[in-house]
């Protein structure tokens, strides 16, 4: 049987984070294509970490610096390692080409996080997201990981031309795989309507600097001339670990209401009459805006937001970039039906053209296989990763055996 070894940064959390969902989705598709599958990462469970063991998936405790792993990787013998983020390449990519010099290494971006925190400086510092510094420390890490890997998921279209337009990437090396929805299960029937629904939500893992950004400006600018235009709504705010400046934002005399985490997105969707997706800056695909559209609940969000999830098609909402249109499109969004009923057909259009499984998973399937066929002759194609193969991670893999040296006296 074919092996699949995923180092992740966290046990996934797919009720908490959209990372989290994506991960499961990608676990689901190496199931059903005939591989073994363990997973492996440093980081302690939560008790929102889904429980891998019952879908089949061996689960392992990795340890940093740590000599044995090299052991245990080589007794495993996996023909595909993905790495969870480019840390975790960074951390392990040099024991894995080192131990199982033959297995295809996939990187899973999950966003560019290079590109997130650009965007993050430059709205902190006041300046238009046009002029976000890209060419930094971090984005110089992130594309050496994408160099050295032998494929790299880029779950937008949108970071995909950036990656190779921007920094001359090759194409050979990128593979274009959103989030993948099983249309004929997912997309739900018999959704409540209009008229049974009320207020409204927004979704997010605090820890996600963009989210807790998202609903300050939700809380302080936006919510309360909603309040003054609808007295009867409410703002139902869900999220796991939210700090304690999040947990103040709680005010009930105008319905600013912080809910804590969403045990069933699903009902908190489908309930919710309009979804508010306030994100000045991020990068990726909003799994929010992904749920929202499956529950039949149209969004008002920002160009970031909205970024990579329509493609040419009409947006599954409203998209607005200044905070006056924001509380407009939200005020008529939930007042008018009619206008509603057409954004909730716009987003179910999105999810079956742009997000059907089915339409990605066998390119991927037959992307893998292609590599596996002849890894070195794919290698040579890309002589640049095995250059930063050679040099870079040379730094990386001597640096870890001191650590391992000190810890053990």
């Amino acid at each position: 049987m074919k092996k699949l070894f995923v180092i992740g940064h966290t046990f996934p959390e797919p009720s908490t984070t959209a990372a989290g969902g994506r991960m499961m989705q990608l676990l689901q598709f190496f199931s059903e294509h005939g591989y073994e599958i363990d997973f492996g990462s440093t980081a302690a469970r939560s008790e929102r970490s889904a429980p891998l063991e019952s879908s089949k998936i061996n689960t392992h405790q990795l340890r940093l610096n740590d000599s044995l792993f090299d052991e245990f990787l080589k007794e495993l013998n996996p023909q595909v390692v993905i790495f969870d983020r480019y840390i975790t390449e960074e951390q392990f990519g040099w024991r894995v080409a080192e131990v199982c010099p033959n297995a295809v290494r996939v990187l899973d971006t999950e966003d560019l996080h290079f590109l997130r925190k650009a965007r993050e400086v430059a709205i902190k510092a006041g300046k238009p997201l046009e002029e976000a510094g890209l060419y930094t420390d971090i984005t110089k890490r992130e594309l050496a990981s994408i160099l050295r890997c032998d494929l790299s998921l880029i779950i937008s279209e949108t970071e995909r031309d950036l990656l190779k337009n921007n920094f001359s990437i090759p194409e050979g090396l990128l593979h274009y795989l959103p989030f993948l929805i099983n249309v004929d299960l997912e997309v739900a029937t018999n959704l409540p309507a209009f008229s049974t629904r009320r207020n409204f939500v927004t979704i997010g893992n605090f820890q996600h600097s963009p989210n807790a950004d998202g609903v300050k400006w939700l809380a302080k600018e936006i919510w309360p001339e909603i309040r003054n235009e609808l007295p009867n709504a409410e703002m139902h705010v869900y999220g796991a670990y939210a700090s304690r400046n999040i947990a103040d934002l709680h005010n009930e005399t105008i319905g600013f209401l912080i809910k804590g985490w969403a045990s069933n997105k699903k009902e908190v969707m489908s309930t919710s009459r309009v979804c508010l997706v306030p994100l000045r800056f991020g990068a990726g695909l909003k799994g929010k805006i992904v749920d929202a559209m499956l529950n039949g609940t149209p969004s008002v969000t920002t160009k970031i937001g909205a970024e990579g999830i329509n493609g040419d098609l009409p947006f599954g909402g409203v998209i607005s970039e200044t905070t006056e249109g924001f509380i407009q499109a939200a005020v008529r969004l939930y007042s008018k039906e009619n206008e509603w009923e057409q954004h909730q057909s716009n987003g179910f259009r999105i999810i079956q053209e742009r997000f059907d499984k089915h339409k990605f998973t066998k390119l991927l399937n037959d992307k893998i296989f292609e590599i596996q066929k002849n890894v070195g002759e794919h290698r040579n194609k890309y002589f640049i990763g095995q250059i930063l193969q050679h040099h870079t991670l040379q730094a990386s893999k001597f640096m870890s055996k001191w650590i391992e040296l000190k810890n053990k006296s």
